[in-house]
């Protein structure tokens, strides 16, 4: 038996889907990825994906690995045709890409970059991809805040509480709000992230916007460690996985 360790490259418009991982009850991208993938080469395939989205959560860049057993390579990388032609237009295959044995889609990911979108005034085309806000925020504000996480390692006030991690640590090396044509998009990059850490730093950071809290506030916030300290989770719509990198794949 020869078994091979293959990356697949998505990307999907989380919209219709509740989230990223297989779920009883609920359609979700897992469960139509395996599925054609199945079809499509012709043995079980299982795939472990380098995150969990949330329901209604988009993705631009998104890797999962799978295991196939005495399968042709060359057959393989040349499946996705076949694969796009089964998923739903909401998601895309891009690549196939063998790697070695022991690569981990998730646990080997050494950076991720997500972006947050926000629009300020109702558009037909924004529905379900970006966060409708009507309130008028202090840019600058939020930027000077923005740029305090970059001091800080220990996100837990950001974190959804009873998850299955050993550590509450991110080092966060970018994280920026842009003005956008009718909107903003934050975009904000770490090692690793933990679960709803971006839309509650983005729920914090709307506060500052709108002069609800200090620059002090928000870092005693941070200090705290305390979820009940931060502020609400924005919109899963307006949310985007960008980036993710491997030391082995350029």
């Amino acid at each position: 038996m020869n078994k091979k360790r293959y990356f697949i490259q998505i990307a999907y418009d989380g919209s219709l889907y509740h989230g990223w991982q297989i779920q009883p009850n609920a359609i979700t991208v897992q469960e139509l990825l395996d599925r054609a993938m199945s079809t499509v080469l012709r043995q079980p395939v299982e795939t472990l994906g380098c995150g969990r989205t949330d329901a209604g959560v988009h993705a631009k860049d998104f890797y999962a690995h799978f295991d196939l057993v005495d399968a042709e390579e060359k057959k393989v990388l040349n499946s996705i045709a076949g694969i796009n032609a089964l998923l739903p237009y909401q998601i895309a295959a891009k690549q196939i890409i063998p790697v070695h044995d022991d690569a981990h889609a998730r646990f080997d990911a050494t950076a991720r970059a997500y972006q947050y979108y926000v629009h300020f005034e109702k558009d037909p085309f924004k529905l379900n991809r970006s966060w409708l806000l009507k309130d008028k925020l202090n840019v600058v504000a939020m930027n000077e805040a923005a740029a305090l996480l970059l001091n800080y390692t220990d996100f837990s006030c950001f974190s959804k509480s009873n998850t299955q991690t050993f550590t509450n640590n991110c080092k966060v090396v970018q994280a920026i709000f842009e003005e956008i044509d009718g909107g903003l998009v934050f975009t904000i990059e770490a090692d690793r992230f933990l679960r709803n850490m971006v839309r509650a730093i983005m729920g914090t950071l709307v506060r500052i916007g709108k002069n609800e809290i200090s620059l002090t506030d928000f870092e005693a916030i941070i200090e705290s460690k305390n979820r009940s300290s931060a502020g609400q989770s924005v919109a899963a719509c307006g949310l985007y996985l960008v980036k993710v990198e491997y030391p082995y794949l350029r």
